[in-house]
């Protein structure tokens, strides 16, 4: 009997575990899918962002002006790539809930050939589709300086 109880325990301790690690996944996975966008933005990446954002994808910037998946592609491949140009994401914190999982953080740009912008604030929310994590919606503000 106490052998019984013991096996159920554990069983019920392993269970319980197994979400939190699935959880942990999802959290790195949708970490992994916002570093494959922000290397597809400074490649200039069409097909890669095309893959990433969801076909629904909406963004919103901090004048409030939407854009759908093809304005917000046209607007990030437009011109010339800065091969000097790298992203860092700081402050980031994720929150998954089944299918769904919104990453939030700061977004700074950095170029040798470019004059320094502010860091941008971003929200980013994500939809697993197909086994895909795709980015669905998303807000970016620009944190004004000495904040």
């Amino acid at each position: 009997m106490k052998s019984q109880l013991l096996g159920l325990a554990l069983a019920a301790g392993l269970s319980i575990c197994a979400p939190a690690s699935a959880e942990g996944d999802a959290k790195q996975e949708v970490i992994d899918r916002t570093n494959q966008w922000i290397a597809a933005e400074n490649k200039h990446d069409a097909a890669a962002l095309r893959d990433i954002l969801d076909d629904n994808f909406i963004t919103t910037y901090a004048a409030g002006k939407p854009g759908n998946k093809e304005s917000f592609i046209k607007g990030i491949t437009r011109g010339d790539v800065d091969p000097t140009q790298t992203q860092d994401l700081t402050d980031t914190s994720v929150i998954v809930d089944g299918d769904t999982a919104i990453i939030v953080g700061t977004d700074t740009f950095h170029s040798a050939t470019k004059p320094p912008v502010a860091p941008l604030r971003f929200t980013i929310t994500y939809v697993k589709r197909q086994g895909r994590w795709r980015a669905l919606a998303e807000h970016i503000v620009s944190i004004p300086p000495n904040r």
